[in-house]
């Protein structure tokens, strides 16, 4: 069943009414070339409901839904989890916001490390954003989330550090951290509720400097075992085991 979102403005609990407009009108209309009675989940990106839908008109610039159930079961992870991601090269970043949406992320956070190849000015960054962004909703509606993660504007490592200091828990994956018991006490400590940040660097790693830095904010040094994983592989691990820890 295809999955769109809405506007919360745009779904009349009392009349029972979704109004689908924008780009998602053709869509609907010619590409998947939907009929009415037709059923959709439509959700607003932002309570996490998922409301089921029939089509009960296809207008020339919206199709007009009656919602028939809503379903109040919330798909996403019991606690937000923020992706600190290092701009890797080419368009790794492309893969990794699309797997870390299919995975539950909140939020994507690209992150200007000293390391990193790729170097973006204020026009090239928007227009990365803009498509990224896109990526992002699209994964969102594949994996039928109940929220469309925000991809962030870039940010240098030192502000992305500052904004991670109130989270519960903080970590970066580092490749002289050796101490797996370490990293599952700071893992089974996660609870519901919890706001999670995760550190990746880009294909060189963080500079010793960067992690001295992180480590002052409270940013816990971790393993993920004894190989070393590329930038698009080790946040996608953290995710996973995070899945795993919290929808047990």
């Amino acid at each position: 069943m295809f999955q769109f979102f809405v506007e919360p403005g745009q779904i009349n609990i009392n009349d029972k009414c979704v109004i689908i407009e924008g780009p998602d009108v053709n869509h609907i209309k010619n590409v998947l070339r939907m009929k009415v009675g037709e059923e959709i989940t439509v959700s607003d990106g932002a309570d996490g409901k998922e409301y089921r839908c029939g089509i009960s008109a296809l207008e020339d610039t919206r199709v007009l839904c009656e919602i028939r159930f809503i379903k109040e079961d919330n798909v996403e992870l019991p606690a937000k989890v923020y992706l600190f991601q290092g701009l890797p090269k080419s368009d790794k970043m492309e893969m990794i916001i699309q797997k870390a949406v299919e995975l539950g992320v909140y939020q994507v956070i690209p992150v200007a490390t000293k390391r990193c190849v790729v170097k973006l000015d204020d026009k090239k960054a928007s227009s990365k954003i803009a498509r990224w962004q896109a990526i992002a909703e699209a994964a969102a509606k594949q994996s039928k989330r109940g929220i469309i993660p925000k991809v962030a504007d870039v940010m240098p490592f030192s502000q992305a550090v500052t904004k991670a200091g109130q989270m519960t828990v903080k970590v970066i994956p580092y490749e002289m951290a050796e101490d797996m018991d370490k990293t599952r006490e700071v893992f089974a400590g996660i609870r519901p509720g919890s706001e999670v940040a995760v550190f990746i660097g880009p294909e060189g790693g963080f500079e010793p400097a960067e992690i001295a830095l992180a480590q002052e904010a409270g940013v816990e040094p971790i393993t993920l075992g004894k190989r070393i994983l590329r930038t698009e592989t080790a946040g996608l691990t953290v995710l996973s085991w995070l899945v795993y820890l919290l929808e047990n």
